[in-house]
Protein backbone atom coordinates (compact mmCIF):
# COMPACT_ATOMS: atom_id res chain seq x y z
CA UNK A 1 0.00 0.00 0.00
CA UNK A 2 1.58 3.18 -0.98
CA UNK A 3 2.25 5.68 1.81
CA UNK A 4 -0.25 8.22 2.95
CA UNK A 5 0.40 11.06 3.94
CA UNK A 6 -0.67 13.70 6.91
CA UNK A 7 -2.90 16.16 4.70
CA UNK A 8 -4.75 13.18 3.39
CA UNK A 9 -5.63 11.13 6.80
CA UNK A 10 -6.67 14.74 7.72
CA UNK A 11 -9.00 14.90 5.15
CA UNK A 12 -9.64 11.29 5.32
CA UNK A 13 -10.56 11.80 8.90
CA UNK A 14 -12.83 14.73 8.27
CA UNK A 15 -14.94 12.69 5.40
CA UNK A 16 -15.08 9.85 8.00
CA UNK A 17 -18.66 10.04 8.29
CA UNK A 18 -19.87 10.03 5.14
CA UNK A 19 -18.52 6.58 4.49
CA UNK A 20 -15.43 4.35 3.78
CA UNK A 21 -13.59 7.26 1.73
CA UNK A 22 -10.51 5.24 0.08
CA UNK A 23 -7.56 7.50 -1.05
CA UNK A 24 -5.84 6.19 -4.17
CA UNK A 25 -2.66 7.18 -5.50
CA UNK A 26 -3.14 9.26 -8.78
CA UNK A 27 -0.43 11.25 -10.78
CA UNK A 28 1.40 12.73 -8.13
CA UNK A 29 -1.41 13.14 -5.97
CA UNK A 30 -4.40 11.78 -4.16
CA UNK A 31 -8.58 10.61 -5.58
CA UNK A 32 -10.92 10.33 -2.99
CA UNK A 33 -13.11 7.69 -3.59
CA UNK A 34 -16.45 6.55 -2.49
CA UNK A 35 -19.22 3.90 -3.28
CA UNK A 36 -16.52 3.91 -6.84
CA UNK A 37 -16.87 7.27 -7.85
CA UNK A 38 -14.32 9.65 -7.49
CA UNK A 39 -15.63 13.00 -6.02
CA UNK A 40 -12.40 14.92 -4.71
CA UNK A 41 -8.86 15.15 -5.33
CA UNK A 42 -5.52 16.47 -3.61
CA UNK A 43 -3.01 18.09 -5.11
CA UNK A 44 -0.50 19.16 -2.21
CA UNK A 45 -2.33 20.33 0.59
CA UNK A 46 -5.14 21.75 -1.63
CA UNK A 47 -8.51 19.65 -1.11
CA UNK A 48 -10.31 20.09 -4.55
CA UNK A 49 -13.91 18.89 -4.86
CA UNK A 50 -16.35 17.71 -7.95
CA UNK A 51 -18.15 20.11 -9.38
CA UNK A 52 -21.19 19.87 -12.24
CA UNK A 53 -23.74 22.37 -14.21
CA UNK A 54 -25.59 22.11 -10.53
CA UNK A 55 -22.96 22.90 -8.13
CA UNK A 56 -20.39 25.12 -10.33
CA UNK A 57 -22.30 27.99 -9.27
CA UNK A 58 -22.31 27.67 -5.52
CA UNK A 59 -18.67 26.43 -5.63
CA UNK A 60 -17.73 30.09 -7.30
CA UNK A 61 -19.96 32.01 -5.53
CA UNK A 62 -17.70 30.84 -2.42
CA UNK A 63 -14.61 31.78 -4.44
CA UNK A 64 -13.22 28.10 -4.42
CA UNK A 65 -10.79 28.13 -6.97
CA UNK A 66 -10.41 25.79 -9.84
CA UNK A 67 -8.04 22.87 -10.06
CA UNK A 68 -6.06 22.94 -12.92
CA UNK A 69 -2.86 21.86 -14.57
CA UNK A 70 -0.78 22.43 -17.71
CA UNK A 71 0.20 20.17 -20.54
CA UNK A 72 1.77 20.27 -23.25
CA UNK A 73 1.95 24.46 -22.93
CA UNK A 74 -1.68 24.74 -22.04
CA UNK A 75 -3.65 25.16 -19.02
CA UNK A 76 -6.04 22.65 -18.30
CA UNK A 77 -9.27 22.85 -16.09
CA UNK A 78 -11.33 19.59 -15.11
CA UNK A 79 -14.35 19.96 -13.02
CA UNK A 80 -12.61 20.51 -9.59
CA UNK A 81 -13.05 23.12 -7.27
CA UNK A 82 -10.91 23.81 -4.16
CA UNK A 83 -12.56 23.06 -0.59
CA UNK A 84 -13.63 26.55 0.55
CA UNK A 85 -11.42 28.75 2.86
CA UNK A 86 -11.90 27.64 6.79
CA UNK A 87 -13.70 24.06 5.34
CA UNK A 88 -10.91 21.98 6.29
CA UNK A 89 -10.54 22.50 9.87
CA UNK A 90 -14.07 21.21 10.89
CA UNK A 91 -16.67 18.63 9.36
CA UNK A 92 -19.54 20.51 9.87
CA UNK A 93 -18.00 22.72 7.91
CA UNK A 94 -16.31 20.33 5.07
CA UNK A 95 -19.42 17.95 4.82
CA UNK A 96 -21.87 20.06 3.02
CA UNK A 97 -19.67 20.73 0.75
CA UNK A 98 -18.01 17.04 -0.03
CA UNK A 99 -21.87 16.05 -0.13
CA UNK A 100 -22.36 18.66 -3.34
CA UNK A 101 -19.08 16.89 -4.43
CA UNK A 102 -20.07 13.13 -4.07
CA UNK A 103 -23.86 13.96 -5.57
CA UNK A 104 -21.85 15.52 -9.01
CA UNK A 105 -19.75 12.75 -9.18
CA UNK A 106 -22.93 10.01 -9.07
CA UNK A 107 -24.37 12.44 -11.70
CA UNK A 108 -21.50 12.40 -13.63
CA UNK A 109 -21.13 8.62 -13.75
CA UNK A 110 -24.99 8.04 -14.15
CA UNK A 111 -24.56 10.39 -17.37
CA UNK A 112 -21.57 7.78 -18.96
CA UNK A 113 -23.87 4.63 -18.21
Amino acid sequence: MSRRDVFVDHVCDLLRTLGPVAPRRMFGGWGLYLDGVMFALIEGDRLYLKADQETEARFAAAECEPFTYEAKGKRISLSYREAPDGSLEDPDDLLPWARLALEAARRAKAAKR
